[in-house]
């Protein structure tokens, strides 16, 4: 009878335990189902260059001037800002300078022009013939030609900034010292807009298209995200690597993005201005079925849900919750539908 007793109590206290255990209410933490966009990417790196970059050398040998900055009086430095066709750097060398020859050139020129308007004139009066004329204008177009040879000679005297930009690299030379033929001088770059080779495996062949937006961020730049687009794409696939080549094209006015770069590269490849987003890490599996748990009326409910875009940390839902929704987003490990919840920050 003793044992029998002993049996009946131990019984009833894990009945007990048992009946506690099921009405113990999990710790949860919540948070409300609500619609944002959302964007599937594919991920890529690569260094990112100007759109436009010119490295400028010297044509002749020649005496160099550096010339100066009208902007601080100074001589031009790396890092100046230059408008297209400023002159940068002018060479100097007599011998060339007389060879050239650009004012007799432009005084026969104007010779000719002054002869071939004599000619016309008594042409029409028929003072000469159609061939001594035709000459004339031979004569005239010669000079012309002439002079125009002697204008590009000159100007290879003058390093100019080819476009608007900003000089990455300018070498020292003592001023007046005497520099060789194809020396470089001069490196400028626009870097206002900037372009991006991409290299991309074959299977995102169908799904990268031109025009596509593309983020465009830098461990250097943590809180700023640049847009891009897909500006070409090669159809041709690499035999050995299994890729195909991309450019995209990167709008920096602000120029945060500097020539050089290694930049990581999300291309959009899908996206949702307004769908029900939720946290990634807080859906679960059953079999091929995704789960979660929202909170009501002080109890968990399973659903099953069907998702759509899914990101790094977040994932689209297309049906299962509805916005609003109290879902739940700790302590959903351990619970089951209907489990009994206490909502807790």
């Amino acid at each position: 009878m003793l044992i029998g007793l002993i049996s009946l109590l131990l019984m009833s206290c894990k009945n007990e335990a048992s009946s506690f255990s099921t009405d113990v209410a999990v710790n949860v933490s919540v948070q409300e189902v609500k619609k944002k966009s959302i964007e599937q990417t594919l991920v890529t790196t690569a260094t990112i260059s100007p759109q436009m970059e010119s490295n400028l050398k010297t044509e002749l040998t020649a005496h160099y001037h550096l010339q100066l900055n009208p902007k601080t009086g100074k001589p031009f430095k790396m890092g100046d800002q230059v408008s297209e066709g400023q002159l940068i750097i002018l060479l100097e060398d007599q011998e060339y300078t007389n060879n050239a020859n650009l004012e007799g050139a432009q005084l026969d020129m104007e010779i000719s022009a002054m002869e071939y308007e004599k000619q016309q004139a008594l042409f029409e009066k028929g003072g000469v013939t159609k061939r001594e004329l035709v000459n004339s204008e031979k004569t005239l177009l010669t000079s012309e030609q002439t002079y125009e040879n002697a204008q590009l000679k000159i100007e290879k005297l003058s390093i100019r900034a080819p476009f608007k930009g900003v000089i990455t690299d300018l070498p020292y030379f003592s001023p007046g010292m005497r520099v060789d033929n194809g020396e470089a001088v001069l490196s400028i770059m626009n870097y206002s807009t900037m372009m991006m080779d991409l290299s991309m495996p074959e299977n995102l062949l169908g799904e990268v298209k031109v025009n596509q937006l593309v983020n465009i961020m830098n461990y250097a730049l943590p809180d700023d995200t640049l847009k891009g687009r897909i500006t070409a794409l090669s159809p041709a696939i690499d035999k050995e690597a299994r890729t195909f080549k991309g450019r995209l094209k990167v709008d920096n006015k602000k120029q945060l993005l500097k020539p050089g770069m290694f930049v990581k590269a999300e291309i959009v490849v899908d996206q949702r201005d307004s769908a029900l987003v939720i946290p990634k890490d807080v859906v679960l599996t059953e079999g091929n079925r995704k789960v979660v748990f929202v909170a009501k009326n002080s109890a968990a409910q399973k659903r099953y849900i069907r998702t759509g875009i899914e990101t790094l940390n977040d994932m689209e839902v297309l049906d299962g919750l509805k916005q609003d929704e109290r879902l739940i987003i700790k302590g959903f490990e351990t619970l089951k539908d209907r489990s009994k919840v206490k909502v807790v920050k």
